[in-house]
């Protein structure tokens, strides 16, 4: 059974008892191994040990602790695995955990919280440890700029200590000081948070239904978030002045849940600056340091308004969503590069009002039939249609007069069956053909004189078709000749735009918009 997630707020429960039980024993080569169940409020684990381990924790809380020295039941050394004494052994062992934990209720020592694998699972060990790691290798960490990974279990087992309001080092260990986290936390640039899918370690605890806070994080400039309840992260906009990019997959069903995070509960809320119409509930203040912001892998059907409140992002990424219609991207002025890959888009209707000055555009695995929304993108350098439902070579068409595109993509579409796929879909680009890389092959010679025989045969059929509707040509003829002269006009005609470099989003060494 998954571990109930203790809630936020400060009405909290008291700290529940700590159990341990010897739940059963297995045979391993030529000794006994003891299968300990501890039992922490609603978080259990299992931790296994011989007989020796035992006998060596004993021995330091002796020396440690002065505890009783006969506590522990005696060695044996005739019949030591027959299954009377294996039965008997349990029950004491047994015994003697649950009296060291009955003798240590608050802070458990070190050696015998080690021993039950407190610093993995329970809330104390795992501050501890955490803290003694930064206090020996924190600055190193600051100084190399590196990524720092953590766990939601982790994060978890801080905002629980934070909110119990207990001495920030309650074992007396001046190296397990919760200042020593709070200290690092506050100028870290780079993290990394990844949950567990499943029930995490030998426990039945849910790492990725586990609440935290990330408000200790005072500079963070990036964030990689996976395989976590974004409904239950808080604190994330504390890094609204200071980050630019943010990466959250398998985590969220909306992009409110990220992006709107602490306005959950309203059913009205306007960017901070916005004009606003009606009675607004709350106002948030955008994300005016994010340029990069990754959403893929998630269950996001919608694009919905939370966009506004990161205008000046630059990379967008909602590849393998559930997104049904391109909406709202119009607010995103700054946009460069869009990939919506493997949702459940069908059309692309009005496309250049949303995504006017793009120059990356990734709409594969979609269930596109027709592009006729794309002819406006006058910007567009790189364009990904591979894995789509388009049928008609007549499609290609609308992209064919684009004048900055150089890489397409089509295959895994039903026109790339077609004969000579190739060079019918070059051709489609007239002049141009040259200049444009088809699904990530280099246009050749031989090619590019099979779409200039192409054109002329193009060319000729149009000639032809002309020849044969006389009534046609004088018709329209007739209708020029009766139109009335216009005076062109004395300002030059307007440029086409010309082709950008595409600027790189801040990546971590393992990437946070993943690759094209």
């Amino acid at each position: 059974m998954a571990a109930a997630a203790r809630s936020f707020g400060p009405e909290r429960e008291a700290e529940p008892v700590k159990t341990a039980r010897v739940v059963g024993s297995e045979l391993v080569d030529t000794y006994t191994v003891y299968i300990i169940q501890i039992t922490d409020g609603s978080h259990e684990w299992t931790v296994k040990h011989r007989y020796s381990d035992f006998h060596d924790l004993h021995e330091k809380l002796v020396a440690e602790k002065k505890i009783d020295r006969s506590l522990l039941p005696p060695k044996k050394i005739i019949g030591k695995n027959s299954r009377s004494l294996v039965e008997k052994r349990e029950k004491d062992l047994e015994i003697y955990l649950q009296t060291l934990l009955a003798t240590f209720p608050d802070v458990a020592p070190r050696v015998l919280a080690q021993f039950l694998h407190f610093h993995f699972y329970e809330i104390n060990g795992i501050t501890a440890a955490l803290a003694e790691e930064l206090f020996e290798k924190g600055e190193q960490l600051l100084g190399a700029g590196e990524v720092f990974a953590i766990g939601p279990l982790q994060l978890y087992a801080v905002t629980e200590q934070l909110q119990q309001g207990k001495p920030t080092c309650a074992s007396g260990d001046a190296k397990t000081d919760l200042g020593h986290i709070l200290d690092f936390t506050c100028r870290l640039k780079y993290l990394k948070v990844s949950g567990t899918e499943g029930p995490f370690g030998t426990s039945n605890i849910q790492e990725q239904l586990l609440p935290f806070d990330l408000s200790i994080f005072k500079s963070l400039h990036q964030v990689e978030i996976s395989h976590c309840d974004a409904r239950r992260i808080r604190g994330l906009v504390a890094s609204k002045p200071t980050l630019a990019t943010m990466s959250v997959r398998f985590s969220a069903t909306s992009m409110k849940e990220v992006l709107v995070p602490e306005a959950s509960e309203f059913d009205e809320w306007e960017p901070a600056g916005a004009a606003l119409e009606g009675p607004v509930t709350a106002v948030i203040p955008t994300w005016q340091a994010l340029t990069a912001l990754d959403l893929s892998h998630n269950s996001i059907s919608e694009i919905d308004d939370s966009v506004k409140l990161i205008p000046k992002i630059e990379f967008l990424d909602l590849s393998h969503n559930g997104v049904l219609v391109m909406n709202n991207l119009q607010h995103l002025y700054n946009l460069v590069h869009v990939d919506l890959s493997y949702n459940k888009l069908s059309s692309l209707e009005g496309a250049h009002t949303k995504l006017g000055n793009i120059k990356t555009l990734n709409l594969a695995g979609n269930l596109l039939r027709h592009l006729s929304g794309l002819h406006k993108l006058y910007s567009l350098v790189n364009l990904d249609l591979s894995d789509n439902r388009i049928e008609q070579m007549e499609e290609v068409r609308s992209i064919g007069s684009l004048p900055c595109l150089e890489h397409v993509a089509l295959l895994n579409n039903p026109l790339s069956i077609i004969p000579d796929y190739r060079t019918k879909v070059l051709a489609q680009f007239g002049e141009r053909a040259s200049e444009v890389c088809l699904d990530n092959t280099v246009t050749t010679e031989k090619e590019l004189d099979t779409v200039e025989v192409l054109k002329a045969i193009q060319k000729a059929k149009e000639v032809k078709s002309k020849l044969s509707n006389p009534e046609k040509k004088v018709s329209e003829d007739s209708r020029l000749s009766a139109a009335p002269c216009v005076r062109p006009s004395s300002s030059p005609p307007s440029a086409a735009p010309t082709s950008a470099s595409l600027p790189q989003p801040i990546l971590s060494n393992q990437g946070i918009l993943g690759d094209e």
